[in-house]
C-alpha cells in the first residue's frame, strides 16, 4: 500500500468521526428538548386537573350556599305558614317549600356527583404529582448526561480535528485537493477503497487485469475507473513455510 494511502485512511477515519461527533453534539440538545416538552405537556396535563378539581370545589361550595339559602327560605315560610289565613295563601306557601326542597336535592344530587368527581381527580392530580417528581429527576439527571456527553464529545472532536489538520500537513496538496473534493461528493464520505477479488470495495466494478497490476506495481496513488475513488490493494500474504521449504 503506497503511504499516503494509509494516511488517506487514517485522514477518512477522522473525517469520519468528527462527522460523527459533531452529529451527537447537534442532536444533543434536540433529545433534551424533546424529553423537556414532554415533560411540558406532563406538567400542563397536571395544570388542567388542578384547575379542573378547582372548579369542581368551587361548584360543590356554591351548591352548599344554595342549599343553605333554601333551607332557611323553607325556615321563613314555614313561619310564614302559620299566619296563614286563607287555604289558597297556605297551598302557596306549601307549593313555595316543595320548589326549595325540590331544589335542595337537586343540589345534593349533583353535589355527591361532583364529590365522586373530585375523588377520581384528586386521586389522579396525586398519582401525577408523585409521576411529574420521578420524571423531573430523569430529566435533569439526562440533561447532567448529556452536558457530560456534549463536553466529551467537543474534547475528542478537538483532538480528532487536530490529527485530521496533521495528517492533511503530512501530505501532498494535490493529493489532499483530490480527497476533499472527492469526500464532497462521495455517498457516506467514502473516498479510499479496498480492491477485493479484482472488485472495487466501494462501487463494485471489476477492475481491468492491466490496471490491477498498475494498483500492485505503481508508485503512484491510483483511483477507480469507475468511480473515481482511491484504490489501495492488501499485500498478499507472505507463506513462510513455503518458502522455507523452497
Amino acid at each position: 500500500m503506497h503511504p499516503d494511502v494509509g494516511k488517506l485512511l487514517h485522514l477518512q477515519e477522522r473525517d469520519q468521526r468528527i462527522t460523527d461527533l459533531r452529529d451527537e453534539i447537534a442532536s444533543l440538545p434536540v433529545q433534551i428538548a424533546a424529553i423537556e416538552k414532554t415533560l411540558d405537556g406532563h406538567l400542563k396535563k397536571l395544570d388542567a386537573d388542578k384547575a379542573i378539581l378547582a372548579a369542581n370545589q368551587r361548584d360543590r361550595k356554591k351548591l352548599d350556599l344554595d342549599v343553605q339559602s333554601h333551607q332557611q327560605k323553607i325556615s321563613k315560610l314555614k313561619d310564614q305558614m302559620l299566619g296563614a289565613k286563607t287555604n289558597e295563601q297556605y297551598r302557596a306557601f306549601q307549593k313555595e317549600i316543595e320548589y326549595c326542597e325540590t331544589g335542595i336535592r337537586k343540589s345534593e344530587d349533583r353535589t355527591l356527583e361532583l364529590m365522586e368527581e373530585a375523588e377520581l381527580l384528586t386521586a389522579n392530580v396525586k398519582a401525577a404529582e408523585l409521576s411529574l417528581a420521578e420524571e423531573k429527576k430523569v430529566v435533569e439527571g439526562r440533561k447532567k448526561e448529556a452536558g457530560a456527553r456534549s463536553a466529551a464529545d467537543q474534547a475528542e472532536l478537538a483532538r480528532a480535528n487536530a490529527e485530521r489538520a496533521a495528517l492533511v500537513a503530512s501530505l501532498p496538496a494535490g493529493l489532499v485537493s483530490i480527497y476533499v473534493r472527492l469526500h464532497k461528493r462521495m455517498s457516506g464520505g467514502q473516498v479510499v477503497a479496498i480492491v477485493s477479488e479484482d472488485t472495487c470495495g466501494a462501487c463494485h466494478m471489476t477492475i481491468r487485469p492491466q490496471h490491477m497490476a498498475d494498483l500492485r506495481l505503481s508508485p503512484e496513488v491510483l483511483t477507480c475507473e469507475n468511480c473515481r475513488r482511491i484504490l489501495y490493494v492488501e499485500p498478499q500474504p507472505v507463506d513462510v513455510p513455503q518458502q522455507m521449504s523452497e
